[in-house]
């Protein structure tokens, strides 16, 4: 049994509730795209963090970042792009409940153009610049395994190929946990509708 808030008459709870299943599919398409962004843009400034902690250790690269670090495109990340679609379909199958000039509809949407911006301006160019740091680390490490050397000291700079990435790996993290902040508080907002 389905206990009502006092607050919600009983036809408002209807009205609140009364959505087809093609409604609820795209609901469900458009948290899923939020979800996987999310953890896109959360992955790009983890990732960053390994890279830093593996170049300032020295030695060879981690498995896992050189996979990571591959040269492409974040596709992932980009699904974040899928958010606005589904979003801008729920407020044209809402029948009227929702409006553009909702606070939470236009903030949401102020939000999330934002987040694009940032990850397209400088989250996502800044991990291609990483993935050259990572290509020119293997490429080092290949040259040291070839050559025989001992591979430098974590402490000496030697001739190592990172030339200021650890810098720029905590830059990457502190804009990929920015832009985390905000998909999490415009995904409140999203619950609260105030």
């Amino acid at each position: 049994m389905l206990l009502v808030d006092a607050t919600v008459g009983a036809a408002q709870y209807a009205t609140v509730n009364d959505h087809s299943a093609a409604y609820d599919l795209v609901l469900l398409a458009h948290v899923l795209s939020a979800l996987v962004g999310l953890v896109a843009v959360t992955a790009t400034g983890g990732f960053a963090l390994a890279l830093r902690a593996a170049l300032r250790r020295g030695g060879p690269m981690p498995e896992a970042l050189i996979r990571y670090y591959r040269p492409g495109v974040n596709r992932v990340g980009r699904v974040l792009f899928a958010v606005p679609v589904f979003g801008v379909a729920l407020v044209a199958m809402s029948g009227g409940q929702w409006r553009w000039s909702d606070a939470w509809v236009s903030g949401g949407m102020a939000v999330w153009a934002a987040v694009a911006m940032v990850g397209e301006g400088a989250l996502w160019p800044g991990e291609r610049r990483l993935q050259l740091v990572v290509a020119r680390a293997g490429r080092h490490q290949s040259d040291v395994a070839d050559s025989g050397a001992e591979p430098p000291d974590a402490g000496t700079t030697g001739d190592r190929p990172d030339g200021g990435a650890a810098g720029h790996c905590l830059t990457i993290a502190l804009i990929s946990g920015g832009c985390a902040a905000a998909l999490v508080a415009v995904a409140a907002l999203m619950v609260a509708k105030p």
